[in-house]
């Protein structure tokens, strides 16, 4: 294939993958439909970016190509408008209330303030946990708020019902308009008050009962969304009771090494390879093979121990790869915040405590 790339110049770690490298920002639509029709490309994707997907869903649009409703990638990148469409289509998922520069704060927030504590803030339009705050009482509900508009690209901020219960995410490859699941991870965090992911595991540790009632969730969702075409990664929440909650749809593969390695370790399928095949209108059914366990876990203040393990990440036979990303340890509260990374494929599930008890042994 003949690759074209585009972004921003500054941190453009890929530049000199791609055939052609365009310094043009993700977010310029118009610009990048220039240069792809001048290119005259035969599909446009994005793989874990939810900035990016609007333009690639334009692109595809305006020069009928394989992609989602240009429509869709906004109400995908807006979980506003996604909860909107969610509770249109009966979908269970959190109360929910949008703070904007066109709405009285004071009014919206002294409104908010009667609901039933805590309750999470967010920007509308960001991921990595950017801006995601756990608010404990009313009076910390403003600044919890102001703080989540000046992460937001639209200045909004979200206000939910928080839903306590076990985090998982669900891989979907869709292609028009049919719904195929792949995987479902699950999540640990470090909770309250940012909720940043520290480990993701592949199976998710669900009974066959609840792997069924996700995928149909997922399904109902994806449809009210619009989602027809490439992949999709949606977030959960499953409280002690059972109840199983839609938190968010991102029309993209979930990052953190979730679909563009998790799932191929986990079940044999080449997610990134299938989102392509699905730009390109060359797809087909995905075959799962043999389940593996698979997982990242992720190296910060909060979990330091594992630093030894990343350190020498070589000397485990279940790792794949590992990679230090930033020097010194700190407690994190966004993504970005983390030091390093291990990359696991195994036959059993293999935690922080398990790389502790392996170290321990050793010595």
């Amino acid at each position: 294939m003949y690759v074209i790339g585009f972004a921003w110049a500054d941190g453009a770690v890929c530049r000199d993958m791609p055939d052609k490298f365009y310094e043009i920002s993700v977010t310029e639509k118009e610009r990048i439909l220039e240069v792809c029709r001048q290119e005259q490309i035969d599909g446009i994707c994005t793989i874990a970016s939810d900035v990016a997907a609007p333009t690639v869903a334009y692109v595809a649009e305006q020069m009928g190509l394989v992609g989602n409703s240009y429509e869709c990638s906004l109400r995908a990148n807006n979980k506003f408008l996604m909860r909107q469409a969610f509770t249109k289509a009966d979908v269970p998922c959190p109360n929910y209330w949008c703070v904007n520069d066109h709405s009285d704060i004071k009014y919206q927030t002294s409104n908010i303030k009667h609901q039933t504590f805590p309750l999470i803030v967010k920007p509308s339009d960001r991921s990595g946990s950017l801006g995601v705050m756990k608010v404990e009482k009313a009076d910390d509900l403003l600044s919890a708020i102001t703080a989540a508009q000046e992460y937001s690209f639209k200045h909004e901020a979200m206000v939910e019902q928080f839903i306590d219960g076990r985090e998982i995410s669900v891989e979907f490859i869709s292609y028009n308009g049919v719904h195929y699941p792949l995987q479902i991870t699950d999540k640990v965090t470090t909770e309250a008050p940012h909720f940043v992911e520290l480990e993701h595991h592949q199976p998710a540790d669900l009974t066959a009962a609840q792997y069924k009632e996700i995928y149909s969730i997922t399904n109902r969702a994806l449809t009210a969304l619009g989602i027809t075409n490439g992949a999709s990664h949606s977030e959960y929440r499953i409280t002690k009771d059972g109840k199983i909650y839609v938190m968010e749809i991102g029309a993209r593969m979930g990052g953190d090494f979730i679909g563009a390695a998790l799932v191929k370790l986990s079940t044999g399928y080449d997610f990134v390879k299938g989102v392509i095949e699905v730009a390109l209108g060359e797809f087909s059914e995905p075959v799962l093979g043999e389940q593996k366990h698979s997982g990242v876990l992720y190296v910060s203040e909060e979990t330091k121990h594992l630093m030894p393990i990343l350190e020498h990440w070589r000397n485990y036979p279940e790792l794949i790869t590992g990679e230090i990303t930033r020097p010194g340890l700190r407690s994190i509260s966004c993504s970005a915040d983390r030091t390093g990374y291990v990359v696991y494929q195994a036959d059993h599930r293999l935690d922080a405590s398990y790389f502790e008890t392996y170290r321990k042994g050793e010595n």
